[in-house]
């Protein structure tokens, strides 16, 4: 059966009526945290200075020299899911350049180190661009600071160390704030005469990034209505387990094709949102059906979704994410 969607002059009017007639119950929004989980990570040493040898092996090529204070090291690692989702992508981390800072430095170590309060390793840059599985853009997030130590304080449980600031993004991710700090830090440490190109053949570690993320703008539901006629989802009207709903919401991000800040969604071809959009009813997942710019609006988006089977009778609780961000609770009505 061909799912229908909502008349769009019937849409048009719920949302000339937002601010009158929106049906939200909010809570405390959310935290934002992001899990991400790489793979093959390599950390090449800058620790040769004749050109010529620069990615000149094939093979995996340990380092002249360990580091020491001044020098400087590359990361590369796979992002293989977010918040143990499948996702792909790329995360650089750049010390530049390595401390060792330590309390307990002293001249003549076997290790050199430099002398201070605190115990960190390098100055870091890091860059993390996040990828659908199939290779779609989600967006970047960049983050910088002291690698080695003790995490940030307030930072979540599960960072063991690193204290980064999230100074920015871009795409899902344009104009975020936080914190960061690794839950593992694995690498197979390299000279950079090894060809990067060989990573993968030549083998990495794990490593994986708990972020803390204050987004600028989370996703936010205007008004919930049924797909069979567009009308509104009310105690009085109410929705059943298993009906598809379309839901019309703010701030779910890019789209495909893009449509430039400000401007109107087409009539056509189809916003599709860039970023993975889930849809949760009572906490449990909801088929989420398609996820498309509502067209003739500046920012406002359809999303048609199928209420779980099993979810009880009542106001039930009814959340939507966009790139791992979530938006605060409203209430619909369940029969």
């Amino acid at each position: 059966m061909k799912r229908q969607r909502p008349r769009l002059n019937t849409l048009c009017a719920t949302i000339l009526c937002v601010v009158g007639l929106r049906q939200i119950g909010l809570a405390q929004e959310p935290a934002t945290i992001l899990d991400i989980q790489g793979e093959a990570t390599v950390s090449y040493f800058h620790d040769i200075f004749d050109y010529s040898r620069i990615v000149s092996d094939a093979g995996a090529m340990t380092p002249l020299r360990p580091l020491k204070p001044f020098q400087s090291w590359t990361d590369i690692t796979d992002i293989v899911s977010v918040n143990g989702k499948p996702a792909k992508g790329v995360w650089i981390s750049r010390g530049d350049p390595f401390l060792g800072l330590e309390p307990t430095a002293v001249f003549g170590a076997a290790l050199p180190r430099a002398i201070a309060d605190v115990s960190r390793g390098s100055m870091v840059q890091q860059y993390l661009e996040i990828l659908q599985p199939d290779g779609t853009p989600i967006g970047t997030i960049m983050a910088m600071g002291m690698n080695g130590g003790a995490p940030p304080p307030g930072a979540p449980s599960a960072v063991v160390q690193n204290n980064l600031t999230v100074t920015g993004g871009t795409g899902a991710f344009l104009g975020v704030r936080g914190q960061a700090g690794n839950a593992l830090e694995g690498f197979r440490i390299a000279s950079i005469s090894e060809h990067p190109a060989n990573r993968r053949i030549n083998g990495g570690r794990p490593k994986r990034i708990i972020i803390h993320l204050i987004p600028m703008l989370r996703p936010e539901v205007i008004r919930v209505v049924h797909s069979t006629d567009a009308s509104l989802v009310t105690p009085e009207t109410p929705a059943t387990a298993g009906e598809t709903l379309v839901l019309l919401a703010v701030g779910l991000g890019p789209t495909r094709p893009a449509v430039d800040p400000g401007e109107r969604f087409p009539q056509g071809p189809r916003a599709v949102a860039n970023s993975p959009i889930e849809v949760t009813v009572n906490g449990k997942p909801a088929e989420v059906l398609y996820a498309i710019g509502h067209s003739g609006t500046a920012g406002v988006y359809q999303v048609s979704f199928t209420v779980p089977a099993g979810i009880g009778a009542g106001l039930v609780s009814l959340q939507v994410s966009a790139a791992w961000i979530v938006g605060p609770e409203v209430r619909i009505a369940i029969r």
